[in-house]
């Protein structure tokens, strides 16, 4: 009688044959996890890497497939390098502070530590379905008060500096929002979120003096490896200008109207001044008659943020009526108010020169004001009137004296004469503000200052008193971290000194006898961004921040990896509050981040659109946008309807797509950004339960370059998730020991190298579709030698570490694979057995020949002159030169 397993026992052992990321994913997840896989090495001997990914803004929305693309690709590069042997520091922590959790609060009355807390629990699942190697240990939230604390004291070492200072200045207010905005938050005087009325007014801020380093932000820049973009995005925000500060008398004699130039060599076709309406130039000296006018344009003006009032094309002033003196040449000037110049960049008002200004030629020409041209690429004045500003440097007309000079050496000269004459000097402007640090709302940081309060009673039963703002007072370390006040109402009301004010008990306090008021604005989410790679290198130190030790260990961050729309503000600050501390003796490096690299966004899928009329469709060529969001037609002006089409009705046919049914109409293909009002998000929680997590790491890696802008495509993952099962199906197939042999042995060199080096190079795209090659030549391989099918699954750990740690134990072996050392490869072998070499007479393709790799030039010309046409073409003529390019190229010239 045969024995027959059960069936029960039949159906399991078919599924364990069957590659299943829901079951092997969660397995490798919970050993990792019990084992402390990717625990820091403590061991100082080992080299060191310190790789972060840009920590998320837990919103409750959950991960998009936008997060895990940047995440993955860390992942490779830290797996890579452990298995180098590095000690390698990766770890993961929350940016968690914020408006969104705080608004929320207000609308469910949900304290926000509540909603924080669980959005950060959703977070931190999806990342840990992911299989993405973080270690945990490390975890910060910045709303934890064992984090804040040392934010609070980062804070305190400014302000002892003189960093952090209190200034009123005019800041965009919404009282919906109950918070400051920034100029980028403002959209046609309401707030970009919810779209609430925004107001400008003066108001007790927070600053701290970012300005006092902008030269080495500025030339520090060179010593980092980033994007040029990013470098060049820096470099325009800091704004760095040399010019001239030149005085304008003013007309009655009481004074001078002062401005910063670039272009002191224009002085002499300055045909009119404009001063901000903030200036106090306005309210002092316009005249009566002008008032009513000027007064009515300045309410106006004040109240649009400033880059509203930048991006205007259209150009208003308003006349003041009064006059200041030009002077080079003596002129009356009249002095114009207009909203374009504002009072935060150089001194508030300009020298206008039309002729070389495009801004102010149509300033100009709007207001009737005469337009001098004082440079010329030719050294001769242009005859009639100037059609446009030309801003190009050249030789010096109509400026006296200066006449024919170079721009360059008048800048010099007249600069030096203005300062000789008591009527200028040398200058250099920044763009760059001091950084706005108060927030008007309760989910943030406290700021650690208090200030004393006069008073006959007690404030917080509503006695009168008086706080004095001018006698900031440091709150001592040792009482670190100063919480924030449990509140029922989170609201910020319309009070601009912000919810906090209305906890009058933890407001006011009385010590010794005398009563103080604590800050009531909070830090922007800015603050705990700014240092958190320092607390990761020590994040259970009780007594420092972090140890002098730890930063010595891990700092610089050797590779930062995070979006673009953090180029500016967050990198700005961040490098700022490193140099700061870098002269406080507590980090030894002067920049944080050596190297920085974006990742590219991932669109939806791609959207295919036809335009239809009452005829039928219309190809795209034809179709015109117009402003209101409609279509018609280019030629007739009939209206267009916009129709979906699904991708199986169309094709790709050369550079266009058209539809199947009617192959002379393109159509439109595009992707967008993903959204929910769009209905194109994708969650990575649908692709993981579907595909598994390797098969989306894989995807998001293969879809192209890191930094690339790329659609999401449903149809190419279904194509990586095959590649997964074809791998897991290399463990069950018949093997023999050993190494292969012949070119599937030197393929498999050339595959080690070309993934070590993409990977090194952060071109994951190219090293997945060379194990791709790798895969089908070992496919067609009967028996399979297992070295080869070894190899693989070393290289196909950074990529798909679940799949590859269930192979590597099929194989045999016990895991991690993470232990196992990164393979070598022999360069010998990566070379080719064979070369085609390319035969040229006289630079012309005759032919080619085959011969073995490194063949000298007398070798291949023996080979070349055995083909007949060759031979035809040399026929009676001498070889007077030879060409080799060795493997490559052999070239006869010939006469």
């Amino acid at each position: 009688m045969t024995w027959k397993l059960p069936e029960a026992l039949l159906a399991l052992k078919v599924m364990s044959d069957r590659y299943d990321p829901s079951r092997i994913e969660p397995k490798w997840q919970a050993w990792w996890e019990a084992r402390g896989t990717f625990r820091t090495p403590e061991d100082p001997s080992l080299p060191k890497k310190y790789i972060l990914d840009m920590f998320p803004y837990p919103s409750g929305a959950g991960l998009h497939v936008g997060h895990p693309e940047g995440y993955t690709a860390t992942d490779i590069v830290c797996r890579y390098l452990r298995a180098r042997g590095f000690a390698v520091l990766h770890p993961m922590g929350w940016d968690a502070f914020g408006l969104p959790a705080e608004q929320y609060a207000i609308q469910t009355g949900t304290h926000p530590a509540v909603t924080t807390r669980a959005n950060i629990a959703t977070f931190k699942r999806q990342i840990q379905s992911l299989g993405l190697s973080y270690d945990w240990e490390r975890e910060v939230d910045t709303t934890d008060p064992a984090y804040f604390k040392w934010t609070q004291w980062i804070f305190l070492q400014l302000f002892r500096r003189g960093l952090a200072y209190q200034s009123e200045i005019p800041v965009n207010w919404c009282p919906a929002l109950g918070t400051v905005l920034a100029n980028e938050e403002v959209v046609d005087g309401k707030s970009e979120r919810g779209g609430h009325p925004v107001l400008r007014m003066p108001l007790r801020q927070w600053m701290l003096k970012i300005t006092a380093y902008a030269d080495r932000l500025l030339d520090d820049l060179d010593l980092v490896k980033w994007p040029d973009s990013t470098k060049t995005m820096q470099e325009e925000w800091i704004g760095r200008s040399e010019g001239a500060e030149v005085k304008f008398a003013l007309e009655d004699g009481s004074g001078a109207l002062e401005v910063f130039t670039t272009r002191p060599d224009t002085l002499f076709g300055a045909t009119f001044m404009v001063v901000a309406p903030e200036h106090p130039f306005v309210e002092r000296h316009t005249t009566h008659a002008q008032k009513a006018a000027v007064e009515a344009y300045v309410h106006q003006a004040i109240h649009r943020s400033d880059l509203d009032r930048k991006a205007a094309k259209e150009k208003t002033g308003v006349f003041t009526g009064g006059f200041v003196v030009n002077p080079v040449n003596g002129e009356r000037v009249p002095v114009w108010v207009a909203d374009y110049v504002l009072m935060g960049y150089g001194t508030g008002a300009i020298m206008a020169v039309p002729a070389h200004d495009e801004r102010d030629f149509e300033f100009a020409r709007a207001f009737g004001i005469s337009v001098v041209q004082v440079v010329s690429p030719d050294g001769r004045p242009r005859s009639g009137e100037l059609e446009a500003a030309t801003t190009e440097e050249g030789l010096a007309v109509n400026s006296g004296p200066y006449d024919g000079l170079p721009t360059a050496e008048f800048k010099r000269r007249i600069t030096a004469d203005l300062e000789a004459a008591g009527r200028g000097r040398k200058r250099i402007e920044y763009r760059l503000r001091d950084w706005v640090f108060s927030r008007q709302r309760y989910w943030g940081e406290p700021i650690p200052i208090y200030f004393p309060v006069e008073t006959d009673g007690d404030p917080r039963a509503g006695a009168p008193h008086t706080i004095r703002y001018d006698l900031p007072m440091a709150v001592d370390e040792a009482e670190l971290p100063l919480l924030l006040p449990d509140l029922e109402d989170f609201s910020p009301g319309d009070d601009p000194a912000g919810a906090l004010a209305r906890a009058v008990d933890w407001r006011f306090f009385r010590r010794d006898g005398q009563w103080y008021a604590r800050e009531t604005n909070t830090m922007p989410q800015w603050a705990g961004s700014c240092w958190y790679y320092l607390r990761f290198m020590d994040p259970g130190n009780p007594d420092a921040a972090w140890s002098k030790e730890a930063a010595a260990r891990w700092l610089p961050v050797d590779l930062y990896v995070g979006g673009a729309e953090h180029a500016v503000l967050h990198l700005l600050y961040a490098r700022f509050w490193h140099k700061v501390l870098h002269d406080a003796g507590f980090v030894s490096c002067p920049e944080p981040f050596a190297r920085l690299v974006h990742q590219g966004m991932i669109l939806g899928e791609v959207e295919y659109t036809a335009y239809k009329s009452s005829e039928g469709f219309v190809s795209r060529e034809w179709v015109v946008a117009l402003p209101d969001g409609g279509y018609r037609h280019r030629s007739g002006g009939q209206e267009l309807t916009p129709v979906r089409v699904p991708e199986e009705a169309v094709e790709k046919r050369g550079a266009n797509t058209i539809l199947k049914a009617d192959p002379e109409i393109v159509v439109e293909a595009r992707a967008f950004k993903m959204s929910k009002s769009r209905g194109n998000v994708i969650n990575p929680d649908d692709v993981v339960r579907r595909h598994g997590a390797d098969a989306l790491r894989l995807y998001e890696m293969f879809l192209g370059p890191l930094e690339a802008v790329k659609p999401w495509s449903t149809s190419g993952i279904q194509g990586v998730a095959r590649f997964l099962e074809r791998s897991f199906a290399l463990a069950s197939r018949p093997m023999k020991d050993g190494m292969p042999e012949g070119p599937l042995l030197r393929l498999v060199h050339k595959t080690i190298r070309k993934v070590t080096e993409d990977i090194e190079g952060l071109r994951f795209n190219t090293a997945i579709s060379a194990l791709m090659v790798l895969l089908n030549e070992l496919s067609k391989t009967d028996p399979l030698p297992k070295g080869a099918a070894e190899l693989h699954v070393r290289l196909m750990h950074p990529f798909a570490p679940h799949l590859a740690e269930e192979l590597w134990e099929r194989l045999g072996h016990p895991p991690s694979l993470q232990e196992v050392p990164w393979p070598g490869f022999d360069p010998d072998l990566c070379q080719d057995e064979s070369v085609t070499v390319a035969v040229q007479v006289n630079g012309k393709m005759r032919g080619t020949v085959q011969l073995a790799a490194g063949s000298d030039q007398d070798t291949a010309l023996g080979e070349a002159r055995k083909l007949d046409t060759v031979q035809r073409q040399l026929e009676g003529k001498d070889i007077r030169k030879v060409i080799w390019v060795a493997d490559k190229l052999l070239n006869l010239i010939a006469g």
